[in-house]
């Protein structure tokens, strides 16, 4: 075996236990909330999962973390962090909602592990994108429309794991409209700064973390 092939091997085995890791930790946190007894523990560990991701992500990312690449990534948590915390404020973007005391520590408001949370998703969807043969704004729309697919799961179980609550329980159109277009303006960024997505664990980590999100939502209902 040569060393490119061998390389290359050891790279598929790397995400493959890694993968394997992930689903072990997803299902002891599903049996975790799914308990009572436990269920407040596990609601706290939330943002250290949600950050465990991230990281993990970064790890396979696969092009260089360039000037261009960092200011990006500060881009997207900046911009999504400020717009969420105007939301907050003003309930003209979103809706009327606010934020419980799940994801941590708050500015304005505003947890800040949501701007990461907003970056994984961007990062992690036009990682998935790339892999299909569309132009680029198709390629946007459809990264965008899988940010709004996980976002209609995860707002059924936001309140219930004190992540955030809206105005009478109801969850506005608005919300979805504004992730759409939010989330198509850093589609087209990273498309426009041409930032490398590439990354060979980043549609496992959607699509457990999509799972997991969807699994508790059939558990609590």
């Amino acid at each position: 075996m040569n060393t490119g092939n061998k390389i290359h091997q050891q790279a598929i085995l790397r995400t493959q236990w890694f993968v394997l890791i992930f689903i072990i930790f997803y299902s002891v946190g599903i049996a975790g909330l799914s308990i009572n007894f436990t269920r407040e523990l596990f609601i706290g560990l939330v943002p250290l999962a949600l950050l465990l991701g991230f990281v993990v992500l970064l790890l396979f990312h696969e092009g260089e973390f360039s000037a261009k690449t960092i200011i990006a990534f500060t881009l997207v948590w900046l911009i999504s962090f400020l717009v969420e915390a105007a939301g907050v404020a003003t309930g003209k973007i979103f809706g009327f909602y606010q934020y419980g005391e799940t994801l941590g520590i708050k500015l304005l408001e505003t947890p800040l592990i949501i701007g990461i949370n907003w970056l994984f998703l961007v990062y992690v969807t036009a990682s998935i994108a790339s892999h299909f043969k569309m132009n680029g704004f198709v390629a946007a729309v459809f990264a965008s429309g899988l940010m709004v697919f996980y976002d209609i799961v995860l707002e059924q179980l936001a309140t219930i794991l004190g992540m955030w609550s809206w105005q009478n329980n109801l969850i506005p159109l608005q919300n979805y409209v504004a992730w759409f277009i939010l989330s198509l303006a850093f589609q087209l960024l990273f498309q426009w700064l041409k930032i490398e997505t590439k990354n060979k664990i980043a549609p496992w980590l959607f699509g457990l973390q999509f799972l997991f999100f969807l699994i508790l939502y059939f558990i609590f209902n």
